[in-house]
């Protein structure tokens, strides 16, 4: 999927990050969500090599990086730690600035990114997501009914970990599919086989974190921030318009974080660089450049 990229294993203070980096010109970070790896980006990736560095990792937990024990506080599995992680990697390969591409969980890594590292973040484009904290407040029973797996997988251990380990690739592949717009024959097989291949009984633990996380750390890190501290570099939001109108207006929300903030919907699901891969490049594509 990836023709004419390298792999690498970087070590990092937090854990082994297993990246896949090609292409020439300014560094490009993708990052990517749940319950996905660095695969959901191979029909953008190629393309964005063309102008850029393109890096693209497996988050903490995730894919073929390590999975670091969990602590109490969910805080190993924290958007600021998963963060840290992406900052280290970057330097490793010799990247002190950047810019970053998140889609879902990793779009949420990307902005606590550009929260806690300002000095290395150039430019940030977020896929289908608003801020944990705006997600969190503006529930309602039809929100809460469509995103129930942000209070079940956050559940304490390991209530989730057993239901979902008894049927695992059942349980993956009909979340992708509701989750898109048109069901798996959304995603390329060779693709959904990566997914499956990597949603084992660690990566269902490390996941099951990363959502307690959101619900406890991540939720109060934004409730700190809101108001104090913004987004300080240029921001493009796209979302999928199949799914985004129940969180309202994204670009209003992220105006609540970033002065420099501009975005569209665009007609697909929720896995943009999947389900519309030639306009996601296009779009970020143009923002890079400007």
């Amino acid at each position: 999927m990836f023709e004419g990229f390298e792999t690498a294993d970087v070590e990092t203070p937090g854990a082994t990050i297993h990246v896949v980096k090609g292409g020439d010109g300014p560094p490009l970070l993708l990052l990517h969500g749940y319950p996905q790896t660095h695969a959901m980006w191979h029909r953008v990736a190629p393309r964005l090599a063309e102008r850029f560095t393109v890096v693209a990792p497996d988050l903490r937990g995730y894919g073929d990086s390590s999975a670091p024990p969990t602590v109490p506080d969910h805080t190993t599995y924290s958007k600021r730690a998963m963060a840290q992680d992406q900052v280290d990697v970057m330097r490793a390969l010799g990247f002190a600035r950047f810019a970053v591409v998140g889609h879902d969980r990793g779009a949420r890594v990307a902005y606590r990114l550009a929260l806690d590292h300002p000095e290395t973040i150039a430019r940030l484009v977020t896929l289908d997501i608003v801020p944990t904290y705006a997600t969190f407040a503006a529930m309602t029973m039809t929100s809460t009914m469509a995103t129930f797996h942000w209070f079940f997988l956050a559940q304490p251990y390991d209530l989730p970990e057993r239901l979902i380990g008894a049927a695992p690739e059942y349980y993956l592949k009909t979340m992708l599919a509701r989750w898109s717009g048109g069901g798996l024959a959304t995603f390329a097989p060779e693709a959904l086989a990566e997914y499956v291949r990597c949603f084992d009984a660690a990566t269902i633990h490390a996941s099951c974190e990363d959502y307690r996380a959101g619900a406890t750390v991540d939720f109060a890190l934004d409730e700190a921030d809101l108001g104090h501290r913004r987004i300080a570099c240029p921001m493009l939001a796209l979302w999928g318009t199949g799914r985004r109108s129940r969180h309202g207006d994204v670009l209003d929300e992220w105006r609540k974080w970033a002065d420099d903030v501009r975005g569209r919907g665009l007609d697909c699901g929720h896995f943009l660089p999947e389900e519309a891969p030639e306009e996601t490049c296009r779009e970020v594509v143009a923002f890079l450049a400007a």
